[in-house]
């Protein structure tokens, strides 16, 4: 199974790192490794760039803002570094963090340096040859919702992160704060923007449940067991992490999660294999974190609708750098068909009320 490891490649042009100072200042917090400073980039992700670097022996993982970004709240690395630091010790499957950089001066913005986790990420497509049975995909299903549960479920407060962000008001606080992104990052007119905003302003339910939420939970950020593919052993890209609605973490992982029954432009923007033989429908999903949280997930459709416009908004701010000329990776070129998309699939929800 080490052939399908999550593997780092040569770095995107304009996305290097400043070497000459890097490696200077690794070196004086890992005196002991001997040998030259290489540095890969891990091909994936859209917004905090995640850099592989050996030094010598030891092996480290390099986490910094995207190149060309406005928004400094969205790419905050002493907060994602201070909520890793805390999280560790009370939930295995976040990294462990090792050192933070606040000095400018070393590779031009802030960073963070953690503990490689080594496994197999599914993305899209699946790896040409990995067995992945029905049955597996059952087992992974419920994995994967079993460990949302798992840090829901995290004393918070015990974890010293209660000031992580505040559960009272956080749904109206992020209906309008989403839109407020959208509407400052837009470059086109999508009349479902304005149709949205006023039903979810309009259904918003009362929260009844509030934890430590990932919000970012899908295949593509989870690490799986190389000896066995159902176990999750890491849970990667934790910039928005807070305190806040645990149902809005649910529905997170379902804007991700493709059926399928889905329409056909909705499977061109899969961010897994979640249609394959055996996998959770969205259904599914929902009634197996309810049986176990005991939740009132009669309101679902309301978090589904909001999160994939909170990724429409997310996918539209990309964008925006990229229209911008602020950042030259080719692969945002075609997002704007992927912000239509799914503003039409949170419309549908909202008025269907269909997860």
């Amino acid at each position: 199974m080490s052939d399908f490891l999550d593997q780092p490649t040569t770095i995107r042009s304009g996305e290097e790192l400043h070497v000459a100072t890097l490696e200077p200042y690794l070196r004086n917090h890992f005196p002991g490794e001997a040998g030259a400073l290489e540095v890969r980039q891990f091909p994936a992700g859209h917004s905090n760039l995640t850099y592989s670097l050996q030094l010598g022996a030891k092996e480290l993982v390099l986490r910094r803002p995207p190149f060309g970004s406005k928004v400094k709240s969205a790419h905050d690395m002493s907060r994602e570094f201070r909520v890793l630091s805390k999280l560790h010790s009370v939930y295995g499957p976040a990294p462990e963090v090792l050192l933070y950089c606040d000095d400018d001066s070393i590779i031009g913005v802030p960073f963070y340096v953690m503990q490689p986790v080594h496994g197999i990420i599914l993305r899209r497509k699946l790896p040409q040859g990995l067995d992945f049975s029905a049955e597996k995909a059952r087992r992974l299903s419920e994995s994967f919702i079993d460990n949302l549960v798992r840090l829901h479920r995290v004393d918070f407060a015990a974890a010293g992160l209660s000031d992580l962000g505040k559960p009272e008001g956080y749904l109206e606080r992020q209906v309008r704060g989403w839109t407020e992104r959208y509407y400052g990052s837009k470059t086109h007119d999508y009349p479902e923007v304005e149709k949205l905003s006023a039903w979810m302003q309009q259904h918003m339910p009362a929260t009844s449940s509030v934890s430590l939420i990932h919000n970012d939970y899908k295949y593509d950020n989870v690490v799986l067991d190389p000896s066995d593919i159902t176990r999750i052993v890491g849970v990667l890209d934790w910039e928005m992490c807070t305190i806040g609605d645990s149902l809005s973490d649910l529905g997170t992982a379902l804007a991700y999660w493709v059926d399928k029954t889905d329409p056909q432009e909705i499977h061109q923007d899969r961010w897994g294999p979640t249609t394959e033989e055996g996998s959770f429908t969205r259904a599914a999903i929902v009634h197996h974190y309810a049986q176990k949280t005991g939740c009132d997930a009669s309101h679902i459709a309301f978090y589904l609708t909001f999160a994939r416009f909170k990724l429409a908004v997310i996918v539209q701010q990309i964008y925006y750098r990229y229209h911008q000329g602020l950042t030259k990776d080719a692969r945002f070129a075609t997002m704007p068909t992927t912000i239509q998309m799914l503003l039409r699939a949170s419309l549908h929800t909202a008025q269907s009320g269909q997860i």
